[in-house]
């Protein structure tokens, strides 16, 4: 547990025109900047609790709260107010009975949602009586059960009551695990706030709009909701978001479910006890606690990894050049970019497809997914050349070529020959070794590796490679460029593959045995049911492409033969052209390809699901062991790290080794654990 950052909630009384009273207006700081948001702690809440007495002394028109600028509160400030069973009902007693008072209050409370409000914000907010919303504000929303956590302030108990049960399993439930979060104008429309305000003018005209609501000139009627079928079928909707979503692998969805349900006959005064309990059973277990640790890696972990170069480093990068003229290229000139706002340059000495992957930026920027501005800003900014001296001015030149390693060689060799000493050269393979790209240049201390995970716009992973003779200058500039595209950079050292690539090869590999021994497809993808993933190992498959697996397992085979095969099954499936074992119908239904039936050979010893889980487990501790030992990352948690952003495990799974540690796998292969008790699992003494 470590200090709490304290936002402290202060009250100051304003004059409204057409009010005999002021406003009693409390705003919540943390004193830090806006990349630093607001959250509750003990202290945080205790301050609200004062902040309302302050208000009501002041015998206001209104009372109402709202945020530093950019932020209202993204919710509970967990790392700093303690996990036991007393701890979590002590703090959900806390935050409910000083944001109830906003509830029960005589004098009418608003909350101004200026600023991001998600978590225990938006619940402070619901908690209001009325509430207005900034037309700037980029989230809004719940996303605790994604963290297998559930709203602990009053979420599941307010929000079906103001907006319907269906809609709040929206919010609740469908929006978390889809990773989506409320805009204003969707707020307004669900029924989440009441008016939508411009920005530029925000707190005076929420104070106007305060003002005709307590006047009466602006009513706010509340709907009534079904409580019988209308209520059940949103409760049945629910249920079955959360079993596909997690496969009953995590606890608090389900305990919210449960909630959402209890909102329906029952009080506030019997909800918000329920609310509490349920939180401390939840928090009670191995999941969530995995699931707190998992969170943790993705706010700080980026920051704190050992051996991470001096940021001051960094050099300034005025241009990026592309070494590519392949999709991934193309891809990667969208990407820098857009994020960079650089002039970008694709090199290749074949024209038609050095035109081809111009046109294919083009493309991508007019696809939709930029305003108008920003893609004509992107399509200014991307040029292409097949002349390698387009390249002087660059700082920071990626190799996307899709040839082998002696044209990665000769390219990287050209491109010396015409950038300044001070220049960056990094290479996107993850089939070969960073160190052998740079042995034809003068100063190979340059050359660092980028490994995307896919796709490169929206995964937010990126590995960087520290190549035998990477200097610190170079990988503090990749570290900067990697942060300026958005992505959570991760230091590794140079092997024959990525991080995610060789844990999701011995994942797959052991699947694929198991399929090839004779054990039925459709049992492969329902024995990792007890994990909960996102995909299927077969639809990993399909994800993935059989023929980029296929070239992966050759890569490791030829690295380590002991531990990664090639399927003769595999490879006549990429053969055949095949990107899934599966047929699906209109429904969503699948079964099995009888092409790949056919070309299967498969064996006559087939293993059970529980037994496919335990050797696939036992590989995968086998394999992260091995990958600390060589030194590829420095911890455990860089590679949870990996897993979590590059594919999307879950959080109750903490990554991998917190799952690997609690089912006493980790012990059992490799004879320790990975994590110390308590890190990312209950402590024995609670």
């Amino acid at each position: 547990m470590r200090d709490e950052v304290v936002t402290r909630a202060t009250t100051r009384t304003v004059p409204v025109p057409g009010l005999a009273k002021p406003v009693a207006l409390i705003t919540l700081d943390n004193g830090l900047d806006p990349t630093k948001p607001n959250t509750f702690g003990r202290k945080g809440l205790i301050g609200i609790d004062a902040a309302f007495d302050a208000a009501l002394a002041a015998e206001p028109a209104a009372i109402a709260v709202t945020g530093k600028p950019f932020c209202f509160s993204v919710g509970a400030d967990l790392a700093a107010v303690g996990m036991d069973r007393e701890t979590t009902l002590a703090v959900g007693k806390l935050g409910h009975d000083a944001f109830r008072r906003f509830t029960d209050s005589g004098i009418p409370t608003f909350a101004f949602v200026n600023g991001v409000a998600i978590g225990g914000g938006l619940e402070l907010a619901l908690s209001c009586q009325y509430r207005t919303v900034a037309s700037d504000v980029p989230a809004i929303g719940f996303p605790e059960c994604a963290l297998g956590l559930f709203q602990g302030w009053g979420g599941t108990q307010l929000l079906p009551n103001l907006i319907g049960p269906d809609r709040a399993v929206t919010v609740i439930i469908e929006n978390a695990f889809d990773n989506k979060m409320l805009q204003p104008a969707e707020a307004v429309e669900l029924g989440v706030a009441d008016v939508l305000l411009d920005a530029g003018d925000f707190l005076d005209a929420s104070l106007r709009w305060v003002a005709d609501v307590v006047n009466g000139e602006t009513l706010v009627p509340r709907a009534e909701f079904d409580r019988g079928a209308g209520w059940d079928a949103a409760i049945d909707r629910a249920r079955a978001l959360v079993e596909a979503k997690t496969r009953g692998a995590s606890p608090g969805p389900v305990r919210a479910v449960e909630l959402l349900d209890f909102a329906r006959h029952n009080d506030l005064d019997r909800g918000y006890p329920a609310e509490s309990e349920a939180m401390a059973d939840v928090l009670m277990g191995d999941e969530s606690r995995a699931s707190l640790y998992a969170f943790s890696l993705v706010q700080w972990r980026a920051a704190q990894q050992p051996g991470l170069p001096d940021e001051s480093l960094a050099r300034q990068v005025p241009s990026v050049g592309i070494a590519g003229t392949g999709p991934e290229a193309a891809r990667l000139a969208l990407l820098f970019a857009g994020q960079l706002d650089v002039p970008v340059v694709l090199t290749g000495a074949d024209r038609v497809r050095l035109d081809e992957a111009v046109a294919r930026v083009r493309i991508e920027a007019d696809s939709g997914q930029l305003t108008r501005d920003a893609a004509d800003r992107v399509k200014a900014l991307v040029s292409g050349s097949p002349d390698t001296g387009a390249l002087r001015e660059a700082g920071f030149v990626v190799e996307a070529l899709d040839g082998g390693l002696p044209a990665k060689q000769r390219v990287f060799a050209e491109i010396e020959e015409y950038v300044s000493a001070e220049c960056v050269l990094a290479t996107t393979t993850s089939c070969a070794s960073v160190a052998e790209t740079a042995l034809k240049l003068r100063r190979p201390e340059r050359v660092v590796g980028l490994r995307f995970a896919a796709p490169v716009a929206a995964v937010p992973l990126l590995e960087v490679v520290r190549a035998e003779g990477s200097d610190d200058a170079s990988l503090a500039t990749a570290f900067a460029l990697g942060k300026q595209l958005g992505k959570t950079c991760v230091l590794v050292s140079d092997a024959s593959a990525s991080v995610v690539d060789r844990v999701l090869a011995r994942f797959l590999g052991e699947v694929v045995a198991a399929l090839d021994e004779g054990t039925p497809f459709e049992l492969a993808d329902q024995a990792f049911d007890p994990l909960g993933l996102p995909t299927a190992p077969l639809g990993l498959l399909e994800l993935i492409g059989p023929a980029a697996v296929l070239r992966v397992a050759e890569t490791l085979h030829a690295a380590f033969p002991d531990r990664f095969a090639v399927s003769g099954n595999l490879r006549r499936l990429a053969e055949a052209g095949k990107t899934s074992v599966w047929l699906r119908d209109v429904g969503g239904g699948k079964t099995l390809d009888p092409e790949v039936a056919a070309l299967w050979q498969a064996g006559s010893s087939p293993s059970t699901a529980a037994g496919l889980l335990d050797r696939t487990s036992a590989a995968l501790a086998d394999e992260i062991r091995r990958m600390l030992d060589e030194g590829v990352v420095a911890e455990p948690q860089d590679v949870d790290l990996c897993l979590i952003l590059g594919v999307g495990w879950p959080f109750w799974l903490g990554g991998i080794t917190p799952y690997l540690d609690r089912t006493g796998v980790s012990q059992r292969v490799t004879g320790r654990r990975f994590l110390p008790p308590g890190v990312a699992g209950v402590p024995e003494e609670e």
